[in-house]
């Protein structure tokens, strides 16, 4: 039977080589970028009996280059062969991740030493990141398939955050925090040789070259003058500053509060972000049955006002209260996700996505930075469950201004820029 031409657009990015072996690549970075998550606080705590203020300022420190750098990076990343740089930024995690278990077996590894090395490993996740998203559009030539690209990617993402904490919870337990590092420093090596066996061509991005405070304005006066992108990039901000407080407030929670197991948090992250994965599986086909602004608020909310839940868990059934709490919070974030990715690529030139991408970083990073930095300093203040209680009524206010986003009126996807 011969396809019909939906179908054949359905599963065109299945026959799409080059896109299959970055997304095999990117899959397997991101599933040891989760290692690492899990592993470089536990490092701190266990190898050095980090405070609550100290594993804040590691999260801190992973994240605060996309505030001073990732515009800057994106400027460059317009101006350069988006794979290059990817390679690049991949090669230079893989020996300072690598570095982490190689000093801890010399007994050179101290505190300060694996705070420099986080942000340095921070500092190259920027400029990955600024570059991959401009990239995709070089392998998904239609933007119609921009949504199926971004939902597979986001299946990666999600998949990896149900894998991920658990690999990383059991190597803990096995060996040490340290030596868990050894993978993460694998996947990099995977995602470097997946890059290296692209054939598709990339052009020397075309235009003139101009100094960087006229390239950073039309990337930001893009993004912000655009009121559909100004309001992701603002409710952005909020979701991840939310996200990365209580993830990090729950790690504090969990280790010294619940006294769960290096291996029981790698279960609960793991079971939990099942609804990662499930929110982004039939995101496109949820996005064709329901008006896109409706999906969007809906995932949103879900993400806002799930937090709450873990105060709870100290009461009764400590477990499935963290594992739904944080299901359901993934959940929302999978379908919601897709639409933001999608939309972005949708409304932005070729010639300006990694600027585009770069402001993004900057807000949704610098809220995780930020995040990051306010779960030490609140859970060393008043107490993890205190600050809990803070963070999450901080997080459901935000979805008051969430319904006076432009964005959860659209219908579908709006018509990409003709230029």
């Amino acid at each position: 039977m011969t396809a019909t031409p939906a179908q054949t657009e359905a599963t065109s990015l299945w026959r799409n080589g080059d896109f299959l072996r970055f997304w095999f690549g990117e899959t397997v970075s991101l599933l040891g970028s989760q290692v690492t998550a899990l592993a470089l606080p536990l490092t701190a705590i266990s190898a050095f009996q980090a405070t609550d203020e100290q594993v804040g300022v590691l999260r801190f420190l992973q994240l605060v280059p996309y505030l001073g750098l990732a515009l800057l990076f994106g400027v460059w990343v317009d101006r350069s062969r988006r794979r290059h740089v990817m390679l690049s930024a991949n090669l230079a995690r893989l020996v300072l991740i690598g570095l982490v278990p190689a000093l801890y077996f010399l007994d050179l590894l101290t505190l300060p030493l694996l705070l420099a090395l986080a942000c340095a490993i921070g500092i190259a996740s920027v400029l990955f990141d600024v570059s991959w998203m401009a990239y995709v559009p070089t392998l998904v030539k239609r933007p119609s398939q921009y949504v199926e690209a971004g939902a597979k990617l986001s299946m990666s993402s999600s998949a990896a955050d149900v894998a991920g904490p658990g690999l990383a919870g059991l190597l803990i337990s096995a060996a040490t925090a340290p030596i868990a590092l050894v993978v993460d420093a694998i996947s990099y090596l995977a995602s470097v040789l997946s890059l290296l066996t692209i054939r598709t061509p990339e052009p020397r991005p075309d235009g003139v070259r101009r100094k960087v405070g006229p390239d950073l304005r039309e990337g930001l006066g893009w993004v912000f003058g655009n009121p559909l992108l100004r309001w992701l990039a603002l409710i952005g901000f909020c979701c991840n500053f939310s996200m990365i407080t209580v993830w990090t407030l729950f790690l504090l929670f969990g280790t010294h509060d619940l006294r769960l197991s290096a291996g029981m948090l790698g279960i609960v992250f793991s079971s939990a972000s099942v609804g990662g994965l499930i929110g982004a599986a039939p995101a496109r086909r949820v996005i064709q049955r329901f008006p896109l602004g409706r999906a969007y608020l809906t995932g949103q909310t879900m993400l806002l006002l799930v937090p709450g839940l873990l105060l709870l868990a100290p009461g009764f059934a400590t477990v499935p209260i963290c594992i739904a709490s944080f299901f359901v919070t993934y959940l929302g974030l999978g379908v919601a996700g897709v639409i933001i990715v999608s939309l972005r690529q949708t409304l932005t030139p070729q010639h300006l996505m990694a600027r585009m991408t770069a402001a993004f970083r900057t807000l949704l990073f610098g809220g995780g930075a930020l995040g990051g930095l306010a779960a030490g300093v609140l859970a060393g203040a008043v107490g993890t469950g205190t600050a809990l209680l803070i963070i999450a009524g901080a997080s459901g206010s935000v979805v008051v201004p969430l319904l006076f986003s432009p964005v959860v009126r659209l219908q579908r996807l709006p018509d990409p820029p003709s230029s």
